[in-house]
């Protein structure tokens, strides 16, 4: 296995035959699928509801706050309540957790305030989503802000109420901090001189350069008077709990909303090298280079010296693998075998588009695939964060499924891949990894006798857009050159969303609306039974 995992100019026959003293079926129990009369098109978008809906915000904050009389248990660790709870929140899911809090633990609630989307309280409304909204006599004040998932004065006012309601904080009181996907762009705090536009320049500019989240959120930490732990020091000595819905590869706490509870130091020459990288470091405004002269300088408060971080929980309570899981069940009650690849997908839309292109071609031959495309996988998985051992595994359950009869697979897998800006369209990276996903499918035949591919973000906005992503297959060339639509101009534009609008009265575009949460993105791979030619 350790030669497997070095190497990937091993025989397909090789890396297979290192898996067959226990093939993947026998533990995932085969069984015959389910017949099932949907369209393809119809089930891809089953199963990534089923998805958003194993991650809806009140579900997960019933699961992980549990009442005791005046006592709550969260995480195992139990805190004593004597009507000294505030709560604070930001993020796409916060108004959901935010409203489920209230009605376990609200008797004890002093007061609140949240940081939520633009429109989500009337968009709520209007689907009917009454228990995902505050009562009317609710003690937490809302604030709308971050229009089209970008910072703004409105979120800038949120986070100076969510900076002064903490810093009033004794050692007396429970702070509840609810912390979901979008976070970030709901608590812009820049450390003066910076203004919320010279901040917002540099972060486009680094997301247009094709940084990663990661990236993102080390900037922004270093920026920031409440992120990478700024949070949890205005609100010390005060009893910090964090609930989180992760947006974040691997789920590191100090990344998700950049980490306002995890303390955690600006070191400058990571810093610089990010700005470095992109090329930035010379663009950068006078006072962004002011503050960042001065790393250690974030908070001037009088605040007691001792380090806050004993008096923080940071609890994830729901994430991408989550998700995946709910997914993979509702994949097989619609006739599928489900096959998560990984939660951690990332790097740039081409590559990403290129592995799922050759497992599909891999899953959809009808003779033993050639050994190139075992070994171009294996290539490809550094460049977008899949390990070798999950592609070598997702494969021999793919080649299984083949070679016994097992029928339709549904291959799911998720994270947060990158788009490089050449262009100044309208679109995201869910639309855009579906247009170049399409392509590689396009010698593969039409569903339901080809595979059908869906990117979706879990959050229901994909970039500036009303999409959470779209629907593709190996049709999608044709049909769009029959159309007089020219793809290649569109990707070069990264005008995704524009194409798949103009495209068949948009019936490709996967629109949700706001979904209330958010653990990055959806990928599905839906593979028919496909008969073969065993020599």
């Amino acid at each position: 296995m350790t030669f497997l995992l070095r190497s990937t100019e091993l025989s397909m026959a090789r890396v297979l035959s290192l898996f067959r003293s226990q093939p993947f079926l026998h533990l995932v129990a085969r069984r015959k699928p389910t017949f099932c009369k949907m369209s393809m098109d119809t089930r891809a978008r089953e199963v990534f509801a089923a998805a958003v809906e194993a991650v809806q915000p009140d579900t997960v904050v019933r699961q992980s706050i549990k009442r005791k009389e005046d006592s709550v248990v969260i995480d195992g660790r139990t805190f004593t309540l004597k009507h000294n709870l505030h709560l604070v929140g930001f993020g796409k899911a916060v108004l959901g957790m935010a409203a489920e809090a209230e009605r376990i633990v609200g008797d004890h609630l002093v007061k609140g305030v949240i940081s939520v989307p633009h429109g989500i309280q009337q968009t709520l409304q209007q689907h009917g989503k009454d228990h995902l909204l505050l009562k009317e006599n609710s003690r937490i004040k809302v604030i709308e802000g971050a229009k089209h998932n970008l910072p703004d004065a409105d979120a800038q006012k949120a986070a100076e109420m969510i900076k002064h309601l903490t810093s009033e904080l004794t050692e007396k009181d429970l702070l509840l901090v609810l912390i979901s996907g979008g976070g970030s762009a709901l608590l812009p705090a820049p450390i003066p001189p910076i203004t919320l536009q010279e901040k917002l320049h540099v972060t486009r500019r680094l997301a247009g350069a094709g940084a990663t989240i990661q990236e993102l959120n080390t900037i922004r930490r270093a920026l920031s008077l409440l992120k990478g732990g700024g949070l949890a020091h205005h609100a010390h000595p005060a009893q910090v709990v964090a609930l989180i819905l992760s947006d974040v590869i691997g789920d590191p706490l100090d990344l998700i909303a950049s980490g306002p509870t995890v303390m955690s130091r600006v070191w400058p020459e990571e810093v610089l090298s990010i700005l470095e990288r992109y090329k930035l470091l010379n663009l950068l405004p006078t006072s962004v280079k002011e503050v960042l002269d001065k790393p250690n300088c974030r908070w001037k408060e009088n605040k007691d010296e001792s380090d806050p971080s004993g008096h923080v929980l940071n609890a994830v309570i729901g994430s991408n693998g989550v998700a995946l899981k709910r997914a993979g069940l509702r994949a097989r009650e619609l006739g599928f075998l489900p096959v998560v690849l990984s939660p951690s997908v990332c790097g740039d839309v081409r590559s990403v588009s290129r592995l799922y292109g050759m497992l599909a071609r891999f899953a959809c031959s009808r003779e033993e695939p050639p050994p190139d495309i075992a070994t171009e996988v294996l290539k490809l998985g550094p460049e977008v964060g899949v390990e070798s051992w999950d592609l070598c595994r997702t494969m021999q359950v793919l080649e299984e499924g083949r070679t016994e009869g097992w029928g339709a697979t549904c291959l799911l897998a998720g994270g947060e891949p990158t788009v490089e800006l050449t262009g100044k369209g309208r679109g995201g990276r869910n639309q855009e990894l579906a247009m170049r996903v399409g392509l590689e499918l396009r010698s593969l035949g039409l569903p339901p006798k080809g595979p059908v591919f869906l990117s979706g973000g879990t959050d229901g906005q994909d970039g500036p857009t009303e999409a959470a992503g779209a629907i593709t297959d190996g049709g999608l060339y044709d049909e769009a050159k029959g159309q007089g639509l020219d793809i290649d101009n569109f990707l070069i534009n990264n005008d995704s969303y524009t194409f798949f609008s103009r495209l068949s009265g948009g019936q490709r575009l996967l629109v949700p609306g706001l979904t209330c949460t958010n653990v990055m993105d959806v990928h599905m791979l839906l593979i028919p039974a496909i008969p073969i030619n065993i020599r």
